[in-house]
């Protein structure tokens, strides 16, 4: 057997302990699985004092961790310290400019800086390494690179949040709104106390954004990911999808279309026999079709210790084992840039929420908002009545462009009747399994 694989690792939070405890639960199946063991032989993490419920006696303490970046005797280091600048950033780059294989959890920094660190890691001929960045335990970068390597893939998207998910899961079992049931996953460790990254959509764009790179052989392009969260959510909401036969989930979305690529966070509802629609709770799944393959579904827990520390583990073993593929699939200069296309041309079936005053000629004016952007309606629901004689009114649209329904919700944003803010959630049509 090889000399060991030394690795060092930044960042000792609930991943990077997850990791110890993994490589050396599991170190011998690893050893025979690679051909070496792999050996923690460095780390780095604020506090010193802190049990983390692994020992750490035999292994060299750095307090910075850019220092151990660059001075330590590791072939690898290990980024888990999160967020796409900082110490995170600079740890990455040290690592790479000292010529040492990098396996990072850090989906922002690959969303941000992705291409150029791609670029150094490739011009040095180390692995910039990511599995445990999307998905969790989910192994859908390789499945990509890898497994899907001979398809040209036309559309990927999935769940890619699990805190959102398990909110959205809770509301339709138990009716609750989406202020109780975000203060609730925050008391069980399902949300941080800021849980603006997840319930934004940000944290979803982010892995979006690295799937679309590797799916489609282009450069990342986060910044033309368009984003929205599950905040205006409401149970009503949920009642409503139910009782038109839909589910409501966050989903990331991307696909060619009209030489360009799409690239949308957003909730939306999906029909029961979806395969994303009875992915409940936590979990994650993610869908990918290719024109020679097909649609493949990977489901799994996308986030925890377990399972985003077996992803960097997978990482590891790679690299240990000697297998390297480039950064995104393709050598960076290959990596095409197309157009994006704008969500304003989307084209599909919406639902839309209205509070309106419930009298004569109201929905003459929601009819005629509709008809003059040529906006076809479905069908149309009305129900309950307020002490102040408002009523909701809920429509299903016909498969119109996304700009011709917004300019319409604008007018009716204007008229006095519509007492609060036009309410739309897109209608995704995915393929029954």
């Amino acid at each position: 057997m090889t000399a060991p694989l030394k690795i060092a690792v930044a960042g000792l939070g609930t991943v990077g302990a997850g990791t110890l405890k993994l490589l050396r639960a599991n170190a011998d199946a690893i050893a025979t699985k690679c051909g070496r063991a792999i050996v923690v032989s460095a780390v780095s993490a604020r506090d010193r004092k802190k049990d983390r419920g692994v020992d750490l006696s035999s292994v060299a303490w750095f307090d910075d961790p850019v220092v151990m970046a660059t001075q330590s005797d590791a072939d690898v280091i290990v980024e888990l310290i999160g967020g796409a600048e900082g110490h995170a950033r600079r740890v990455v780059e040290a690592a790479l400019s000292q010529k040492r294989h990098v396996v990072t959890a850090n989906k922002a920094l690959l969303a941000h800086h992705g291409v150029t660190l791609a670029v150094q890691a490739e011009k040095l001929g180390v692995s910039l390494a990511y599995e445990a960045a999307v998905a969790g335990g989910i192994p859908i970068i390789k499945a990509l690179r890898e497994g899907f390597a001979g398809n040209v893939i036309q559309r990927v998207y999935g769940i890619l949040n699990g805190t959102c998910n398990y909110i959205l899961t809770t509301m339709r079992a138990t009716g609750r709104d989406f202020g109780d049931v975000l203060s609730e996953a925050q008391k069980l460790g399902y949300a941080e106390a800021d849980p603006a990254f997840d319930i934004d959509g940000v944290d979803a764009a982010h892995k979006l954004a690295i799937l679309a790179s590797v799916a489609f052989g282009t450069e990342v392009d986060f910044k033309n990911v368009h984003v929205e969260g599950i905040r205006r959510i409401s149970a009503l909401d949920m009642t409503y999808a139910e009782q038109l036969g839909f589910r409501l989930k966050l989903i990331g979305l991307a696909m060619r279309d009209n030489g360009g690529i799409a690239q949308r966070v957003y909730p939306c509802m999906i029909a029961p026999d979806s395969p994303l629609a009875a992915v409940e709770g936590v979990f994650n799944a993610v869908v990918t079709e290719g024109d020679f393959m097909g649609r493949s579904v990977l489901e799994g827990r996308g986030a925890g210790a377990g399972p985003t520390a077996s992803a960097v583990v997978a990482d590891l073993v790679d690299i240990a084992s000697g297998r390297h593929v480039p950064t995104f699939g393709v050598p960076v200069a290959g990596l095409t840039k197309l157009p994006s296309i704008p969500v304003a041309e989307r084209v599909g079936a919406y639902y839309v929420r209205l509070v309106v005053v419930d009298r004569p000629g109201v929905f003459a004016d929601v009819a005629a908002a509709f008809r003059d952007e040529a906006v076809s309606m479905e069908s149309v629901l009305q129900r309950g009545r307020d002490d102040k004689a408002n009523v909701n009114v809920v429509i299903i649209t016909h498969e119109t462009k996304e700009a011709a329904l917004v300019r319409a919700l604008k007018k009716l944003e204007a008229n006095a009747a519509v007492v609060e803010m036009p309410h739309m959630i897109r209608i995704e049509r995915f393929p029954a399994p």
